[in-house]
């Protein structure tokens, strides 16, 4: 099952579990998003059905940001003529949970709840190998070679 919607002027197919990248969408109630503006839904045989304003695709935001800087550059050749500007599109990241049309609902699977690892306690044991190495190497710095003498320089004859 999948859907073409109309975001931000421009068309997307998607489908439940997707994640798009739009240009930046308001965030709606507690992060979820609805576009309204379904163009095509796909029926059950793989047709494409003309939907009604029944058609509904629900999404929740994953993240906002800036996507990577684009450099404009200006330049006419021999009128010392150049221009350099840059430039960041703003985007909203977005992960469609749900498509419904005519009475049916597709939904993408829950994500899994992200667990916090345990942080690892230090034991005397794990550090003693560490503190020798460390002992090693600043005795290593200590004894390192001296830099030679100066040479004199030669006497010059008269």
């Amino acid at each position: 099952m999948y859907a073409v919607i109309r975001a931000g002027g421009k068309q997307y197919r998607v489908a439940p579990g997707d994640v798009i990248r739009l240009e930046n969408q308001g965030n709606g109630s507690d992060g979820k998003i609805e576009f309204n503006d379904v163009l095509a839904v796909s029926g059950e045989a793989g047709q494409i059905g003309r939907p009604q304003s029944s058609a509904l695709v629900t999404g929740e935001v994953m993240e906002q940001g800036r996507g990577a800087k684009i450099l404009v550059f200006h330049y006419k050749r021999k009128k010392q003529y150049k221009k350099l500007r840059g430039h960041r599109q703003g985007y909203t990241a977005v992960r469609i949970t749900e498509i419904a049309f005519d009475g049916q609902k597709f939904t993408a699977p829950e994500l899994p709840k992200k667990v916090a690892k345990p942080k690892k306690v230090k034991t005397e044991a794990e550090d003693a190998p560490k503190a020798e190495a460390k002992a090693k190497s600043s005795a290593k710095k200590s004894a390192a070679k001296k830099p030679a003498p100066k040479k004199a320089a030669p006497k010059k004859k008269k």
